[in-house]
């Protein structure tokens, strides 16, 4: 067998283990994971002070973070830029999506204290707009609704002045524990689809294309004009830039105002292959057509991720 048939041999074999082959789905055309990436896709390595101060603020805490552990490329420019996405109810997953870092397992984090960490931290780094977001916890009886609750709760009381995104599971689909957290009123609702409906099987097992646009849809009939709804997914698993802008009217027609698009990038040999890198030119035409469809704001890049910049999102 040689290096590329081992190497795509591997993951269909633990990247979607007893589900779909990974071929079968994305083709036969996958990128290596040690191929040099396309120019525009290079970062600086962080390491500034500003990345040094809040490593060690986010560690002395004993907090997580989604920029840390989803191994976002844009850690070292968002951190020198003071701002960061907290990650609560702590880093395992109980879901095993093909595209992403987190690990999964049994969790057993359990902080009743961590709201009000986190909240500090908030205060301490002076943000002006704070993302929220979790691992999924479909083992808790509320999904994990009430860490939410909690820490929107501290931010408003420890920094008033701070803005809140909360980027959140899908609940299973349960209605309560979304209203729970929308009874609390963030300032902005996100849930990410991810990936096009066709790649659910393979990327996102476990969960439903139909599903989160009903969570979606749900989040603003009960958040009304407060609540600002939110998206984003990933190209490079093989969708067409047909199935992206069916999905992107399938958001719309949920009640989606602010949409991301940015390039998966493969974490390890355990994760679904590239199958290819899309051009900047390409991310354009993608943006070009959201635009058509009404959203409020569309960010579209090979680097965008859905937390990328996310203080630009919303409108002051």
């Amino acid at each position: 067998m040689s290096a590329p048939e081992a190497r795509t041999h591997s993951t269909r074999s633990r990247a979607n283990p007893g589900g779909m082959d990974v071929l079968e789905v994305l083709g036969p055309t996958v990128r290596p994971l040690r191929e040099r990436k396309p120019p525009w896709l290079k970062v600086p390595a962080p390491g500034g002070p500003r990345f040094r101060e809040l490593s060690q603020l986010i560690h002395s805490e004993g907090l997580h973070t989604v920029c840390q552990e989803a191994a976002c490329p844009n850690v070292g420019e968002c951190w020198e830029r003071g701002t960061a996405t907290f990650m609560i109810l702590g880093d395992t997953c109980t879901r095993r999506c093909g595209f992403c870092n987190v690990k999964t397992g049994r969790p057993t984090w359990h902080d009743p204290l961590e709201p009000a960490r986190v909240a500090r931290s908030v205060a301490r780094m002076a943000l002006r707009h704070a993302v929220i977001t979790s691992v999924d916890r479909d083992d808790l009886p509320d999904k994990g609704a009430s860490a939410f609750v909690g820490v929107i709760r501290q931010i408003r009381a420890q920094a008033p002045g701070c803005r809140v995104e909360v980027l959140t599971p899908d609940f299973q689909g349960q209605e309560m524990p979304l209203a729970r957290v929308i009874a609390e009123r963030p300032d902005v609702f996100n849930h990410n689809v991810e990936v096009v409906p066709r790649l659910y099987p393979l990327a996102r097992r476990g969960s439903e294309f139909a599903r989160s646009l009903r969570v979606l849809r749900l989040a603003k009939e009960m958040g009304g004009d407060e609540v600002l709804t939110k998206s984003g997914l990933m190209v490079g698993l093989g969708e067409s830039h047909e199935e992206m802008v069916h999905a992107f009217a399938a958001l719309r027609a949920s009640h989606v105002q602010v949409l991301t698009v940015g390039q998966y990038l493969r974490p390890s040999e355990r994760h679904l292959p590239v199958v290819r890198y899309w051009h900047p030119e390409e991310f354009d035409a993608l943006a070009a057509a959201a635009r058509e469809l009404g959203f409020l704001h569309v960010a579209a890049g090979p680097l965008v991720r859905s937390s990328y910049h996310a203080d630009q999102h919303v409108p002051l």
